[in-house]
């Protein structure tokens, strides 16, 4: 019995995950489908890598993740399979499995090119349910990750965006929002930890923050910074959106305080 989990920009309603779910039972319905999210904004590679990265490895070894954010569909752009010592990854060749295979050590990368694994006849928008769905389910069935097609030694990695040093500021941004509207950043958690005492987070526009550690620990409306569940810095409001009422946004600067 396969465990495979599905990580997409499709949304829940069209038929498109339906479709594939369908295609994989069809292959073999000992396999157990597993949905991280597909609420990833469409198209976007770098929230679906960041989403994937975060959750894959709460899942069982030899556990088979797909992810599929994918505007180049259709195109020349690789479809890979790619064996790690303990999972399983799937989707295009896009970066969207790289923040989760630079956590893992890789122990061989396939190019996806066997069509008997297929299901036929392909579309050239719907990878996901004519290529990636099919080959997942075959992996979970009895399918030998050689199988899929040739090796090859590289896949495509995003430029994830580094922490920067400026005098007494680690400078960093934000790189995801979630749907609490909490604003999570790139100062990974030693950074909080290491910097001075008391410790403040600069925003993108000059205003400062205290850094907390629960979301309760400031006034209902009021800001801080603490470190959340990814391990990294986030900007949150009690019991607001620090999105909306910060007017932040990926990509916005914030920055640390260390001396």
């Amino acid at each position: 019995m396969g465990l495979i989990t599905l990580t997409t920009d499709f949304g829940t309603g069209d038929w498109f995950i339906g479709a594939m779910k369908g295609v994989m039972i069809s292959v073999s319905g000992r396999n157990r489908i597993v949905d991280i999210t597909h609420d990833i904004p469409p198209g976007n590679i770098l929230a679906g890598a960041f989403a994937l990265a975060q959750s894959y490895k709460y899942y069982p070894p030899k556990t088979i993740h797909v992810a599929i954010v994918d505007p180049g569909v259709g195109s020349d752009r690789p479809a890979i399979a790619v064996e790690t010592r303990n999972f399983i990854f799937i989707g295009p060749d896009n970066g969207v499995l790289s923040l989760a295979l630079a956590k893992e050590e890789i122990e061989g990368i396939y190019r996806i090119e066997n069509e008997a694994l297929f299901c036929k006849p392909v579309s050239r928008t719907f990878h996901g349910r004519d290529i990636f769905a099919p080959v997942a389910a075959h992996l979970g069935r009895e399918a030998s990750i050689q199988d899929v097609g040739p090796t090859i030694q590289n896949h495509v990695r995003l430029p994830f965006p580094s922490v920067q040093i400026q005098g007494d500021l680690l400078i960093g941004e934000v790189i995801h929002i979630d749907r609490f509207g909490n604003c999570i950043t790139n100062l990974p958690a030693d950074s909080v930890e290491s910097a001075a005492a008391p410790r403040q987070v600069v925003l993108y526009d000059g205003s400062i923050c205290s850094v907390g550690k629960f979301y309760d620990e400031v006034a209902s409306g009021a800001p801080l910074a603490l470190v959340g569940s990814t391990d990294c810095l986030e900007i949150a409001v009690n019991g607001g959106r620090a999105a909306d009422q910060l007017g932040m946004k990926v990509g916005s600067p914030v920055s640390l305080k260390v001396h």
